[in-house]
């Protein structure tokens, strides 16, 4: 297959990278290894993760229409109640971790119905349950990517340029491109909160969702696991010894529980007063309301038996090993799976309930969700990718709210998106185990850290762009990873309609204040207000 840009990786940068490069005339080929483009909104199941300001600030035109299609999808075909209906902030899950959390396949109608145009007008042709095998290169420039499906056909895809939205960054290792993983040294980074010491297969935990209802009086427990009583009583040291299957999160200086986690299925709660600020969780968080994707107050009077909620708690995340970078990572793949499988088995029959029982046998996984036979979705959560040498390399002294204070974060020349989270966000990893969290202040997105070091006609499209291990914990959400993937696609139709590559693009004044107003016309927003902090 011959086309203008390949987009190897179907997420949500991916996506965004397509419409981009379809919008300015050009030809896609995009390919996505699950059933279900969209990546952690919907294969890996995982509701927006934003910021405080997203309704109103922070976000690009194409992404606050995404936004307002997925409200527009509720509106117009589910029976909300009159209040959900008319509440411009409609929330379908009233999950308080999220301002729109909705049912993954919601997004994957949406993103379908966004490119149905193009895959019409054989403008676009997506590959679905196909992943990258072989990425061929001369010198600095990829030549071609072969593709093998999951029954086995291969397909050798050639392209002006490739764009790596893959969630591993696995076109970087297969073209012998220059990237980093894992933890850096402050040698390397000169970031304060950086180890003393490198370690690329030291890399924070990934998490495999699933979905889950609860019928009262009835009994779902699934099969033991055979490796329950492992997962049971497991205590990882890379969570300072704290046995993972419990709801005491973590412990203070004084040996004291950071939080106790709470579940009550199908609270008889007020989706209105949700208060997705999340940065005060208090002592004892709601785990039920946490992630719920489908909050049945908000429908109907009978129309959803339960709420539907998103399992992706502290309690499934992974940190026996890497997915990739360590011989075993095969095995972590399965073991990451079998986790989340005994953290529901746990909740069915051995969780400590607030009446002094335990177990809620009722809860019932919800297969039809996640797409997928066995209930668990397509695909686990990916927190940290590999992460291209860049000609830019965001790192914490830009971004962080204790080391820059009143300055706010750092304003680049050649911001090409803007982004912000409530944390620098670092989960626990596969060898160190936790780490200290902090604030960003709103942030921008350098071109430089789009731009490879050495190889031409390359880009990343998600969250393997020039951050280090600290920065990403705030670069990898979803609506900074639609930024990313916007400025990719558009970069590289702007290179090819102008004749030129992304090196000059970022190098050249000119041609960089050209492909700014370029972005701009498009919607992208470039900078956050002067004025604007957060602490």
């Amino acid at each position: 297959m011959q086309t203008d840009i390949a987009v190897i990786g179907g997420g949500l940068g991916g996506v965004s990278a397509a419409l981009a490069a379809l919008e300015s005339g050009q030809r896609v080929v995009m390919t996505e290894p699950t059933r279900w483009l969209g990546g952690q909104l919907t294969s890996q199941l995982v509701p927006t993760d934003e910021h405080l300001f997203i309704e109103k600030d922070g976000a690009n035109r194409s992404y606050r229409a995404f936004r307002d299609g997925l409200r527009g999808l509720y509106r117009t075909r589910f029976p909300l109640t009159d209040a959900a209906r008319d509440d411009p902030h409609l929330n379908p899950g009233a999950a308080w971790v999220s301002p729109i959390s909705v049912d993954p396949r919601v997004a994957v109608t949406l993103i379908e119905e966004l490119l149905l145009p193009y895959v019409s007008a054989g403008r676009l042709t997506v590959l679905r349950e196909t992943a990258p095998q072989v990425v061929e290169t001369d010198g600095d420039r990829v030549t071609g990517v072969r593709v093998v499906s999951a029954d086995g056909a291969s397909t050798d895809i050639s392209a002006a340029y490739v764009l790596d939205a893959t969630e591993l960054g696995d076109v970087l290792e297969l073209g012998g491109i220059e990237f980093v993983a894992g933890r850096e040294s402050q040698q390397m980074t000169g970031e304060p909160s950086a180890a003393e010491t490198a370690d690329p297969t030291d890399m924070q935990c990934v998490t495999w969702c699933f979905a889950m209802e609860h019928l009262a009086g009835e009994d779902h427990t699934i099969d033991r696991p055979a490796d329950y009583e492992h997962y049971r009583d497991w205590h990882p040291h890379q969570l300072d010894g704290r046995r993972l299957m419990g709801w005491e999160d973590g412990l203070d200086p004084s040996g004291r529980p950071r939080r106790v986690w709470q579940m009550t299925p199908n609270p008889d709660d007020d989706p209105s007063a949700v208060d997705p600020d999340h940065r005060n969780m208090g002592p004892t968080p709601e785990l039920w309301t946490y992630r719920r994707v489908a909050a049945r107050r908000q429908f109907r009077d009978g129309f959803y038996p339960s709420d539907i909620t998103i399992v992706n708690w502290p309690m499934n995340d992974y940190a026996g090993g890497a997915l990739f970078g360590v011989p075993d990572a095969a095995e972590h793949w399965v073991r990451a799976k079998e986790l989340s499988r005994s953290l529901l088995y746990w909740l069915q029959t051995d969780a400590p309930r607030p009446d002094g029982g335990t177990g809620w046998p009722g809860l019932r996984l919800r297969a039809d969700v996640a797409g997928t036979d066995d209930g668990f979705a397509m695909h686990p959560y990916i927190r940290e990718s590999r992460r291209i040498v860049a000609r830019k390399t965001v790192v914490e002294q830009e971004v962080s709210l204790t080391l820059r204070g009143e300055r706010g974060a750092a304003r680049y020349p050649d911001t090409v998106g803007v982004g912000h989270y409530f944390w620098i966000d670092r989960h626990a990893s596969t060898v160190s185990g936790r780490h200290p969290g902090d604030r960003p202040q709103p942030f921008e997105i350098p071109l430089g850290a789009l731009v490879p070091q050495r190889v031409r006609n390359l880009l990343p499209a998600c969250k393997n762009i020039g951050t280090t291990q600290i920065t990403n914990g705030c670069y990898r959400l979803h609506p900074v990873e639609w930024s990313v993937g916007e400025a990719a696609g558009t970069l590289a139709a702007f290179c090819l309609e102008r004749g030129t590559e992304p090196h000059a693009v970022h190098a050249e004044p000119a041609l960089l204040e050209e492909f700014q107003s370029l972005l701009a016309r498009r919607g992208v927003q470039l900078r956050w207000p002067a004025d604007l902090r957060w602490g």
